[in-house]
């Protein structure tokens, strides 16, 4: 069952849309090699040091881009999620432009409070900005659409690199 905002898509973008949310698993080869690279960025986290959650972030994109066959993306990460009146923003991915790097933007810490946020929260943030790179460069997919399928990939995702 398509999202509501599927009607205003125009009839190329259903198209991707569709195909889009027919893709619900994204299996990943040797999951278990990435269990001290999800501890580590759970330990960063509760140490609330920066750089290195960063540099955990880091290998985990980096890892999973190996596994899945696609370029590595930058991971930058921030301190204090912007907000406005729809929300907090948890997360931003800009696709490979050019010759240029894939830049995934993460936040640490709520916008209201300042608190460090948890860690599956976190990690699920992180694995949702990559399902978005997937989407442009293992499916070719000329936009990134939250789909229900989208969404069933990114759990699918954290379910088996939460098994450390």
């Amino acid at each position: 069952m398509p999202f509501r905002y599927y009607e205003k898509l125009k009839p190329w973008q259903k198209e991707i849309y569709l195909k889009s949310d027919s893709i619900t698993s994204l299996p990943i080869a040797e999951p278990e090699g990435l269990f001290p690279l999800i501890k580590g960025l759970e330990d960063s986290l509760k140490k609330e040091d920066r750089l290195s959650i960063e540099r955990f972030s880091q290998a985990i994109v980096r890892a999973l881009s190996e596994r899945f066959h696609v370029s590595l993306i930058k991971v930058k990460v921030l301190q204090v999620r912007p907000s406005n009146h729809y929300g907090e923003l948890h997360g931003l991915y800009y696709p490979k432009r050019g010759s240029g790097m894939a830049l995934m933007i993460l936040w640490i810490r709520t916008a209201k409070f300042g608190r460090i946020v948890a860690f599956k929260t976190f990690l699920r943030t992180l694995l949702h900005e990559f399902c978005h790179h997937l989407d442009y460069e293992l499916f070719n997919l000329p936009e990134s659409f939250h789909t229900e399928g989208f969404y069933k990939r990114e759990s699918h995702l954290l379910h088996q690199l939460m098994k450390y």
